[in-house]
């Protein structure tokens, strides 16, 4: 609610629902209020009334702030609010209601006390048991359930008044003061009780802030130097951070260099070993072609020794030679030359031949070494691939881990 709407409703409340009144002219009003609730007390609780009187507990000494703040000045605010919207459409009149029940609720406790434990009661265990919204609430349903009629207060109102003149026509002016000085003093008296008890709740209340203020910065320095640590461990993982980035980028560039090493070497390795193959096939290719030539070759030599009746007698069908003791002179030597000339063809071509399977099997060692070395590039570079991941994966893990760690 703001300031102004505030103030207009205390206005309101002062004016139109007499609570003004109670305050002008010696608070001549508030004791009327004090004789009708007493003359309540006598009809709606009797032993209550009988026990107050004589233990001399007359209301002004516990009900005046009652009357004076409408209970706001020790009740919770929760049961100030119930009474407060009672009185707003009521009229001051609820005040009696709440009295009343208050003093009836409280009836059996009071009527143990003598006038200083009354007191002490109204002061402290009256305003404490309805901290409990379960009591205030029951206290608010008896309160609106006491019916207290404006023609019975006026006829109270009537009595106060006739019998405050008939004290005055009957008192002498110095029993008047008496009377006046003792009510003052007992005024006096209570107010002076209400006075310490306020300086009591000062002192608690400032030991408290006190309390709670070196609390607030005791926990105010913990924090600022719980920050700095943070403010520091968040350097420290900025520059970690940027370090492994930074070692991060390095194995990343050494990583491309090798991958980049490696294919070179992989396609370098490929080039050669298709140039062995192709040099395998084309003496593979060859070889198959001198074989078929020597093949003819032979062929040739045997069809045109099975035709020669000469050469028939010195070689077999299978191409052996034969003895031939009985042969003249001059043949065993022309045989003898072609027979040299045939073994030194036989000769070349055997050379020949062994030099090419003597090549063929240097190709096949040469493709075997060059596959052994393709493998063991080929597993270098999965093993490079397989540790650089392994390295960037657990270093991105340890950051993580590290970071998580501090945030926590």
């Amino acid at each position: 609610m703001p300031e102004e709407q505030a103030f207009s409703v205390l206005v309101k409340i002062m004016f139109d629902y007499g609570l003004r009144e109670l305050f002008k002219q010696n608070f001549e009003d508030l004791h009327c209020k004090f004789f009708q609730l007493e003359r309540l007390m006598q009809e709606y609780i009797p032993d209550l009334y009988n026990h107050f009187l004589n233990v001399g507990l007359e209301a002004h000494m516990y009900a005046s702030q009652w009357f004076l703040t409408l209970f706001t000045a020790k009740f919770p605010l929760y049961m100030v609010f119930h009474i407060i919207d009672l009185l707003l459409c009521e009229g001051i009149s609820v005040i009696f209601n709440v009295a009343l029940a208050l003093l009836k609720t409280s009836r059996e406790d009071l009527l143990a006390t003598d006038f200083e434990g009354a007191l002490k009661f109204f002061r402290v265990p009256v305003p404490k048991r309805y901290r409990s919204e379960e009591n205030a609430k029951k206290l608010m349903e008896l309160a609106c359930s006491m019916k207290i009629s404006q023609k019975k207060l006026k006829k109270y109102e009537k009595e106060y008044h006739a019998m405050r003149e008939q004290q005055e026509q009957q008192e002498a002016p110095i029993e008047r003061y008496e009377r006046e000085n003792r009510r003052l003093q007992e005024a006096n008296m209570r107010l002076e009780q209400e006075n310490d008890d306020l300086a009591h709740e000062l002192v608690s209340s400032k030991i408290a802030l006190r309390k709670d203020l070196d609390n607030a910065e005791e926990k105010a320095d913990a924090l600022n130097k719980e920050l700095l640590m943070t403010k520091q461990k968040l350097v420290d993982s900025e520059d970690e951070k940027r370090r492994l980035e930074e070692e991060s980028a390095q194995l990343k560039e050494m990583c491309r260099r090798e991958l980049d090493k490696s294919e070179s070497e992989i396609k370098k390795n490929g080039s050669i070993i298709g140039e062995y193959k192709q040099i395998c096939s084309q003496l593979s290719e060859r070889l198959e072609k001198q074989q078929a030539a020597n093949k003819g070759e032979l062929e040739k030599i045997r069809l045109k020794v099975e035709g020669c009746e000469k050469c028939s007698i010195l070689f077999s069908k299978e191409g052996r030679l034969k003895a031939a003791r009985k042969l003249k002179e001059g043949s065993e030597e022309e045989t003898d030359e072609e027979k040299e000339a045939l073994k030194n063809q036989l000769r070349e071509m055997e050379l020949e031949l062994a030099q090419t399977k003597l090549q063929l099997v240097e190709a096949e060692c040469k493709i075997q070494d060059l596959e052994h070395t393709l493998g063991l590039a080929l597993n270098e570079v999965q093993a490079a691939k397989k540790t650089w991941f392994n390295r960037t994966l657990t270093s991105i893990k340890t950051a993580t881990g590290a970071q998580g760690k501090e945030t926590t």
